[in-house]
């Protein structure tokens, strides 16, 4: 039988098995997906390649998930489900529910003796999707093999089915696919029918047009086979093409994606064509902002995002977490302090800094808190080993502190804030060499401004007396 034929066969066993039809669209976006995950054959050229009975068991169990496109997904998790209690309990000796329901399909003494089959692809317990139970009667003896994850090691072991308990998945809510015996008889007659009556696959082909257009796509931004991408989102008013582009930089080649309504402008970079580690990459990256910043004169600003997609994946628009209440109570005054005043503005643009990826701005305002009343080196230096020896021991901090320490290494913490931070990042002499392309120096400053923050707070709250309470009426 052909993929595309099966996918008809399909659609139509599945007619009843909802008050409503499934859409024709959504049984080849599932056979798409089914593709995508190398459960079916791919490409158009192997249109008229014959399926195997495992292939068409992986496009049965991609009929479980609600949304079509994650039936590949969902076939590969549960092809490879297996029975509790070993081979000794499985259903004619079949080692996984895949190779269960390819043997159903290709003999006729076990397609009879089958009552029912159930599949759900929920959770049945934390993080371990998939199980299945399988109902049948051999002799006049009803009986059921359950099927389970292969980490559930005890359930695999000899006799485990005997005090096995389906009990309830852990989903709250769970949805089983049920296949009975007129299911699996009707499909192997499709099948024979297929094998007796040869003719061509169904359809044009035109099933494969998106899929094509995809790889087209992914071959002009470079994408091979073993590519790893890391994607980084940017804020920047540089100029930037308006589809995305793939763009050589000095010995790197990269892809570079536009602002749509839901992504944001991105870099994309294939880590192993290129040879880069994450920091290695992020580095060059920032390079080319740099370089970018400098020829247009406007702002370019990396942002977080991950690696690890075969292909470079938009960045979505940040959409962060903010508090609110209904119940608004609010009693402030403007501090009468200038000191008080200073230092708040000072925090709000280090948090600023902080927040929106300019760590070194972050440092020095976090710094520059403390010298408002610490004006000397010295009584800076001294405010710092005293206060850092209190905040260091509370638990809330104990983790920003820990971090802290391992980049100071053996060199005091007062001494580590002024020299390898406060005159790091607002001095560029020989012994000043903060560079914030630098992926590691970034990660560097971030812990320490963790550190600085927590030390600013303390100094608004102790030394200037700037309550943190919204209605403290001060």
């Amino acid at each position: 039988m052909f993929a595309k034929n099966l996918e008809i066969a399909l659609a139509y066993l599945c007619e009843k098995g909802d008050v409503s039809h499934s859409l024709p669209q959504a049984f080849t976006a599932r056979f798409d997906a089914l593709r995508r995950y190398g459960q079916l054959p791919r490409g158009r050229e192997r249109r008229d390649q014959l399926l195997t009975s495992t292939e068409i068991a992986a496009a049965i169990l991609g009929l479980i998930p609600v949304e079509p496109n994650w039936a590949g997904h969902a076939a590969t998790i549960l092809s490879s489900l297996r029975p509790v209690g070993g081979v000794d309990a499985s259903f004619f000796g079949t080692p996984t529910l895949q190779e269960a329901i390819a043997y159903i399909l290709t003999d006729a003494t076990a397609r009879n003796s089958v009552v029912r089959l159930s599949v759900s692809a929920a959770e049945r317990g934390i993080n371990s999707n998939g199980y299945a139970m399988l109902s049948y009667e051999i002799d006049g003896i009803r009986r059921r093999t359950f099927y389970g994850r292969a980490e559930a090691v005890s359930l695999m072991q000899h006799g485990a089915e005997r005090d096995f308990d389906p009990g309830e998945p852990y989903a709250p809510v769970s949805r089983e696919t049920v296949f009975n015996r007129t299911f699996f008889q009707r499909l192997a007659q499709e099948m024979l029918s297929a094998k007796a009556l040869p003719r061509p696959p169904a359809g044009d082909g035109s099933e494969y047009d998106a899929e094509e257009a995809q790889q087209e796509r992914y071959k002009k931004l470079g994408v091979r086979r073993g590519s790893r991408f890391l994607n980084i989102g940017v804020d920047n008013q540089v100029t930037w093409p308006v589809e995305e582009t793939l763009t050589k930089f000095d010995k790197y080649e990269f892809v570079l994606m536009p602002k749509t309504q839901d992504f944001v402008q991105s870099i994309h970079i294939d880590l192993t064509a290129n040879h880069l580690t994450d920091r290695e990459a992020i580095t060059i990256l920032n390079r080319f902002l740099s370089i970018m910043t400098w020829c247009d004169d406007q702002f370019s600003i990396a942002q977080d995002g991950w690696s690890g997609n075969p292909v470079p994946v938009p960045v979505r628009k940040r959409d962060l977490a903010f508090t609110t209440t209904y119940q608004w109570i609010f009693n402030r005054q403007i501090p009468s302090s200038e000191e008080a005043r200073r230092a708040l503005a000072l925090y709000r643009e280090g948090r600023n800094a902080e927040q929106n990826f300019m760590v070194s701005y972050a440092v020095l305002n976090f710094f520059r808190i403390i010298e408002i009343r610490n004006h000397a080196r010295g009584e800076a230096k001294n405010w710092f080993r005293d206060n850092f020896e209190i905040l260091r021991h509370e638990p809330r901090y104990r983790n920003a502190f820990s971090r802290f320490s391992e980049i100071c290494g053996d060199e005091q913490p007062h001494e580590y804030l002024y020299k390898a931070c406060r005159v790091a990042v607002s001095h560029a002499g020989k012994d000043s060499r903060s560079d914030p392309d630098d992926a590691n120096e970034v990660v560097r400053l971030h812990k320490a401004a963790e550190v600085l923050r927590i030390l600013a707070r303390r100094f608004i709250l102790t030394d200037l007396g700037v309550s943190e309470v919204l209605y403290s009426g001060e």
